[in-house]
């Protein structure tokens, strides 16, 4: 089944909150942000902005009538400042106008005084003046310090990876309306709207029944929209409570690369541990997350990142600890991955520091230490149904590895100029909310009179084709045709109390509900269905609105079991609960099972690298990966080959660049480059890894959203080698993204 959006999104049908037709009394918001990254409010002086005609009203802290706090995991982020900023971007006030142009006339007139305080920039300097958000979580298996003593190779370095950018399509927006009764109606650009409920209702005031938000689709989100569509969403609400009118706001380009958060930068440094026979003995690792100003989804990100530290690998001594380091940046939050890719990236820079210093290949070091059946996470939980081999092999025997070796060994024999490089890259990623509390969702399903169908679940559209999923598992199993069955929009009011669409785990939550609830809808039509053809209810299936006994159809549709239903009174809604089974974590033991099942895959990675320039292209991308069984093959990969982009951009392209006063200075996309069309791989192979799939998963078909992003880590080594091959003294460093600039360094290093 294709994606139901595309017809719309090819002819521009397709509904965003800017999209939406607004009321004629509807005002437009604009924020005021700090200009400086960190210090003391003098004094702000509103009046020339004020006078300016059209200005309606200037909102601060001052107008708030509940609590003036946003923070989700940890309450230590106000909406608007009160006497101090703590980042550059931060907002202090939100103008509302007659119209947007209006409210940057107004903006331009602010005046603002502000002592300015020691700005932190990075990570290491936040832990050297003993910045932090929290305490540091640390993860334990085996005793590492008594194994390093005996074992024959260890090496120890450092690893930097910077942030990335979310970039989403659409932009941060919202619109905001007055109800009845003091209701408002929220319009939000979000992946969280039980989230922007609750902290609406929260600095309102107001109950969280007063609140009602809605989700149509997001223009893309990557983790941009879990948390940090929150603030927006609540200054137009504090605005249409005190002036009961609509109010809207979407942040322009500028403003949003400004004043949100990015990926994770961390700074790590690791020691590992060999025996004679190349086995990972101990491994130990210090995570540095630059947090920013305030802990956003920080303290959750770097509990995956611990979660994903070895990755691939048994490693039966580990040592890990994370410091999410608070540092006077934009508070830095949820990217694809939450945390996992940076944990990888330093495993893998451990192995390939080794391989490098051994002299050896670094996949004879990788695959010696492929995860097994039963072995131990550092987190407790025993691997099963481990397909980490599997993939492996399938993929060297698949797209024939040796020859693919000799090929570069051969071009790079004969070419001067240019270089191939060749890596593997195994992925390992656990399913489900670290949290848990949060794996659990609902689905309300109406059978309408006409024999019509309505979904509504908690899962945010965003271009990942969840609904498309969420009407297969309702049509596949009340046994009717596609059009039958309508998604309707994310809605609190509807599904209440959500987990955010986020951690790969949406499909599977959300569909299980679904799932559920048509279960429980079949079964009372064929108990219907048994007493109009006077037969028995297991001789009785639906298929394709038609009434099928004993496997032949009958003169009997689903739209007359319906109707019948509904003359028999039966109850043709229901409201389906789901919660994950057998998961659990004990925070205080830091041990437990978290995941419901992992995602499993290997990709292999080809480049060619103009040494002249320093210029490379992505070759090939020859992946073999764990779908599972999956229920739609196209969206899933097409999901890989989109995860895939953005990993390889953030390993080689896309740096975030701060100056030391915390000015974002990589603030447009001049300075801030993503893959196009000529950096992305010029082939991707994806070929579905031959499994039984996994019962946790909905319809056995896994999870597929986050995984494939840490194939791009591979584009990071493949570079390294061709580097290595060009100039044998180039010493390897571990300072992602692998831009060109340092790539030409590397060439020419003495």
């Amino acid at each position: 089944m294709k994606n139901i959006d595309s017809y719309t999104h090819l002819r521009g049908e397709s509904l965003f909150v800017d999209d939406i037709m607004v009321r004629r009394d509807t005002l437009y918001g604009l924020v005021f942000d700090s200009p400086k990254a960190h210090g003391k409010i003098i004094s702000v002086n509103y009046t020339k902005a004020e006078t300016v005609k059209g200005v309606v009203k200037i909102f601060t802290y001052k107008d708030i009538k509940g609590e003036n706090q946003i923070g989700g995991i940890i309450p230590d982020e106000p909406l608007w400042a009160e006497h101090e900023v703590h980042f550059q971007g931060m907002p202090i006030a939100f103008i509302v106008a007659k119209s947007e142009a209006i409210a940057k006339q107004a903006r331009a007139l602010i005046e603002i005084e502000i002592e300015e305080l020691p700005v932190i920039t990075t990570a290491r300097e936040a832990k050297e003046k003993g910045s932090f958000i929290n305490a540091p979580r640390s993860f334990n298996l085996g005793n590492t310090d008594k194994v390093f003593e005996n074992c024959k190779h260890v090496f120890s370095g450092t690893v930097f990876s910077n942030g990335q950018e979310h970039l989403y399509l659409e932009t941060q927006g919202t619109y905001a309306i007055p109800m009845e009764n003091g209701n408002i109606k929220v319009i939000s650009s979000t992946q969280g709207p039980t989230s922007v409920q609750k902290i609406v209702a929260q600095v309102l005031g107001v109950a969280m029944h007063k609140i009602e938000v809605d989700v149509t689709r997001l223009g893309g989100g990557f983790g941009g929209k879990e948390d940090q569509a929150t603030p927006w969403a609540v200054m137009a609400a504090v605005a249409v409570q005190y002036l009961k009118k609509p109010v809207k706001l979407i942040l322009n380009r500028h403003d949003d690369l400004r004043m949100t958060g990015k990926r994770h930068p961390y700074d790590s440094t690791f020691k590992i541990g060999l025996d004679k026979d190349l086995n990972i003995l101990a491994y130990q690792v210090e995570f540095l997350q630059n947090s920013g100003a305030a802990a956003d989804l920080s303290p959750a990100i770097a509990e995956r990142t611990l979660f994903h530290a070895t990755n691939s690998y048994y490693i039966p001594n580990v040592n890990s600890i994370v410091h999410s380091c608070k540092t006077n940046l934009p508070p830095n939050t949820a990217f694809r991955g939450f945390g996992g890719p940076q944990g990888m990236f330093v495993i893998e820079s451990a192995i390939a520091l080794a391989a490098n210093n051994l002299g050896i290949d670094k996949r004879i070091i990788q695959e010696k230490n492929l995860l097994s059946e039963n072995d131990e996470f550092p987190y407790g939980q025993i691997a099963t149904k481990v397909e980490m081999k599997n993939s492996w092999h399938t993929a060297l025997k698949h797209f024939n590895l040796e020859k693919l070796e000799k090929e570069v060994e051969e071009f790079n024999k004969e070419n001067k100029r240019f270089k191939k490089g060749l890596s593997l890259m195994p992925v390992t990623f656990g399913i489900s909310f670290t949290n848990t509390p949060m794996n659990h969702a609902r689905a309300l399903v109406h059978i309408y009179q006409d024999g019509s169908v309505g979904v509504s679940t908690g899962a945010v559209e965003m271009g990942q084709s969840v609904n498309t999923k969420m009407l297969q598992v309702a049509y596949e199993t009340l046994g009717i045709t596609p059009d039958k069955v309508k998604l309707e929009t994310t809605n609190t009011t509807r599904v209440a109390n959500t987990s955010p669409t986020a951690a790969s785990a949406t499909a599977d939550l959300n569909g299980k509900a679904v799932l559920k609830a048509c279960k429980a809808l079949k079964k009372r039509l064929i108990t219907v269905s048994s007493k109009m053809l006077s037969e028995r209810k297991k001789d009785i299936k639906f298929e394709k609105n038609k009434v099928y006994l004993k496997g032949k159809k009958t003169n009997i549709s689903w739209e007359k079991v319906v109707k019948q239903a509904m003359l028999d009174r039966v109850a043709l809604t229901e409201n389906a609960h789901y919660k994950t089974p057998i998961i659990h974590f004990n925070k205080t033991k830091e041990k437990g099972h978290p995941f419901a099942y992992h995602v499993y895959g290997t990709a292999i990675t080809e480049v060619s690298l103009d040494c002249m320039r320093g210029t490379y292209e992505i070759d090939a991308v020859k992946i073999v990966h764990d779908f599972g069984k999956s229920m739609n093959l196209g969206i899933d990969i097409g999901q890989v080959e989109g995860a895939l982009a953005q990993g390889i951009g953030w390993m080689t392209l896309e740096e975030i660049a701060y100056d030391k006063d915390g000015r974002l200075a990589s603030n447009t996309l001049s300075s801030y480059k993503i893959p196009d069309v000529f950096s992305a791989a010029k082939k991707v192979a994806i070929i579905p890894l031959k499994t039984k799939g996994n019962k946790m998963a909905i319809k056995k078909s896994k999870a597929v959203g986050e995984p494939p992003l840490m194939y791009g880590i591979g584009a990071y080594f493949a570079i390294q080698r061709a580097v290595k091959a060009f100039n044998p003294k180039h010493k390897i460093k571990f300072h992602s993204p692998f831009t060109p600039e340092k790539v030409l360094m590397s060439l020419y290093e003495k």
